[in-house]
């Protein structure tokens, strides 16, 4: 895939774009790419991954005259999957028939900026082409209602998991990071919480978001509840142990309060005739309940110890229709 013959110093970046129907805004925003860029010593090689598109795309629209950009290739799944396993089978893909020094991840609308793709690869190189660089949102351009539910979902996803949400799937990978990341099953579920979960080493700097190009978001409520689960659900095991000690502490405040009841009861005056009874057997419900959800978050703990799951690298290949070249520098 990656052909071109660099300077020492230069980068061979292929740039990861998932889409779905935005061929005229990939076309534009690749463009846009290119003018950004054309002044660093490096060669883009974009992978667009047709994630299910009713429209097929019009090789003409991404002809043009451009300065590092190499080549242009489609990469058409069988089915629509979601923009974040579109995500995880063209690093798959791109780890199995690329030779590369990065790879860029960036969404196809125009939200992921030309200027942002830029500060990337600059502090990519900056720190050594050693670790990964995540943009971290400085500016969300979305309605009033929507930052109230995301700021709902990151105090969430706090508490659950430990680890704050600041990020989204703009980032760059050095090619020694991609190896690790599709072997991660996680992966399948979703692209920035799995780098988080690896353990390998990243840094974030702030990009602004920036506006869709062409058309409107096909993600609605239910989609972006969705995305934030299977963020939550990279942390499972760690989620599970949480709500484990949670549900235990539960159920020793009811047990303490069982015995506050009785020793009300046995040993003073102050008890309304009655109210021992019914306050013993809500508390015992409690009880109950908690041991109960205690009990299922421990065998969902041990389940996923053991089950391997789907792993990109050895399963992507299945999603795969075809592979389509429709550009290449002269």
């Amino acid at each position: 895939m990656v052909a071109s013959i660099l300077p020492a110093s230069s980068l061979n970046v292929v740039v990861v774009m998932p889409l779905r129907d935005d061929w005229s805004s990939a076309a534009e925003l690749i463009r846009r790419l290119d003018q950004a860029i054309a002044s660093y010593p490096c060669a883009l090689h974009v992978l667009l991954v047709d994630d299910g598109s009713a429209q097929r795309c019009n090789s003409a629209d991404f002809q043009s005259d451009f300065a590092v950009v190499r080549t242009i290739q489609t990469l058409r799944l069988r089915r629509n999957l979601g923009h974040q396993r579109a995500i995880a089978i063209g690093l798959a893909h791109i780890d199995q028939t690329a030779a590369c020094d990065a790879v860029l991840v960036m969404d196809a609308d125009g939200e992921a900026t030309p200027d942002g793709a830029l500060q990337l690869i600059r502090s990519f190189s900056d720190q050594g082409r050693a670790q990964a660089i995540f943009a971290e949102r400085s500016r969300r351009v979305e309605s009033i209602l929507f930052r109230t539910f995301y700021r709902i979902y990151k105090s969430l996803h706090r508490v659950l998991t430990g680890i704050s949400v600041r990020v989204g799937n703009f980032s760059i990978l050095p090619r020694a990071h991609l190896s690790t990341i599709v072997t991660v099953p996680e992966l399948w579920n979703h692209y920035a919480a799995s780098v988080f979960r690896s353990g390998l080493p990243l840094k974030l700097i702030p990009i602004p978001r920036g506006y869709r190009i062409a058309g409107k978001s096909r993600m609605n409520f239910v989609a972006l509840v969705t995305h934030g689960l299977s963020a939550i659900s990279v942390f499972g095991d760690i989620v599970g142990v949480r709500l484990l000690i949670g549900s235990l502490v539960g159920s020793l405040l009811a047990m303490v309060g069982i015995f506050v009841v009785i020793m009300i009861r046995l040993f003073t005056n102050q008890a309304i005739p009655g109210w021992a009874t019914y306050a013993t057997g809500i508390l015992a419900i409690i009880l109950v309940q908690f041991i109960t959800i205690a009990t299922s978050f421990t065998f969902m703990i041990l389940s996923t110890r053991t089950n391997l799951g789907f792993v990109p690298v050895r399963d992507y290949g299945l999603f795969i229709a075809e592979v389509v070249e429709i550009y290449r520098h002269e």
